[in-house]
């Protein structure tokens, strides 16, 4: 549920966009793109958001079908542009982002009474984000979707900060607690963490989280309250509140495209918890999809499937040999 739009990146890299001479078009959004991963993984996903009215609002539900993500929950809102993003490449950590999203992003536009309740509590795993809360509507309609859960697991905030869609950042955080206490999972970087819950340092940041998480399904371990840190160049922490720990250290990868990462490792996340593998494997495969990614240009169409994540996590590297989508066009 929430952020959709279209991703443009330079088919050039190490120079900045006053400089770039093309790019290539993809559908983006960090909750799309989690959606997309796990459907390449072999879930069945669908997306609640908003586009425009336009050729861009066009182009993202035909993309999401060809991804296998069901489009029905995604509306057009008159009036309003599809959003755009442009990303700037200098591998490999330097990604800069400028975001065409004003007056207002049609995904913040996601009204509490235009969601189906059923189908959210009904679906195995509910995938929220931070960006979600920033605005209302979309910040009552995620509340209410939260709230829609009552704990069932697992209930996935995904903390996703971006201070530029915040009209005032300073009043982040009581949202983020409340969003929280109807989570049962919290995934988030080291300043993600720290918006939420005050705490920078991983293990008592991943400890905040669980004092704020929703309490979830006692006696089922994918059910049980989880806080998964991710620590960039140092790989994953997660605690769990049975008391489950798992350090795993980041896959080795030539980085093209850091961006999508975080998102491939979302839907491998959600995939793992929904087949019952034990944490560390969970957090080594998802760790894995992250690498690969990071090493292509793209974020959606980047996403591997089970099979490349196999022959990542064999190679001993996430940088896997080009496929023909991977070429630029």
């Amino acid at each position: 549920m929430g952020r959709l739009g279209v991703d443009l990146y330079p088919l050039q890299s190490g120079v900045g966009l006053d400089r770039v001479e093309t790019f290539r078009r993809f559908l983006g959004g960090s909750p799309a793109n989690v959606a997309v991963a796990a459907a390449r993984l072999g879930r069945r996903t669908a997306l609640i958001s908003r586009t425009g009215a336009d050729p861009f609002g066009n182009f993202l539900r035909r993309e999401l079908k060809e991804f296998g993500v069901d489009g029905r929950w995604v509306t057009e809102v008159p009036g309003l542009a599809t959003p755009v993003t442009f990303c700037a490449l200098f591998p490999p950590d330097d990604f800069p982002l400028t975001f065409y999203r004003r007056p207002k992003a049609p995904d913040l536009e996601i009204h509490p009474h235009e969601l189906d309740l059923d189908a959210i509590r009904a679906a195995r795993v509910l995938w929220t984000t931070g960006t979600g809360l920033s605005e209302e509507p979309s910040r009552a309609a995620t509340l209410t979707a939260l709230r829609a859960r009552a704990g069932r697991a697992p209930t996935v905030l995904d903390l996703d900060w971006r201070p530029a869609f915040w009209p005032d950042p300073a009043t982040a955080r009581p949202h983020y607690a409340e969003a929280l206490r109807h989570a049962t999972v919290a995934v988030g970087n080291a300043e993600e963490c720290e918006v939420a819950t005050g705490e920078r340092d991983p293990e008592a940041a991943a400890r905040a989280l669980l004092r704020l998480l929703a309490p979830g399904t006692p006696g089922d371990p994918a059910g049980v309250p989880l806080a998964v840190v991710k620590r960039g160049p140092e790989g994953v922490l997660a605690l769990a509140a049975d008391g489950r720990r798992a350090a795993v250290p980041p896959l080795p990868v030539d980085v093209v495209n850091g961006l999508g990462a975080g998102d491939a490792f979302g839907g491998a996340l959600v995939h793992g918890l929904l087949a019952g593998l034990p944490l560390e494997d969970t957090l080594r495969r998802a760790g894995a999809a992250g690498s690969i990614v990071a090493g292509r240009l793209a974020c959606s169409s980047a996403m591997p499937d089970a099979a490349e994540i196999d022959r990542a996590l064999a190679a001993g590297s996430g940088t896997l040999p080009r496929r023909p989508e991977d070429d630029p066009r």
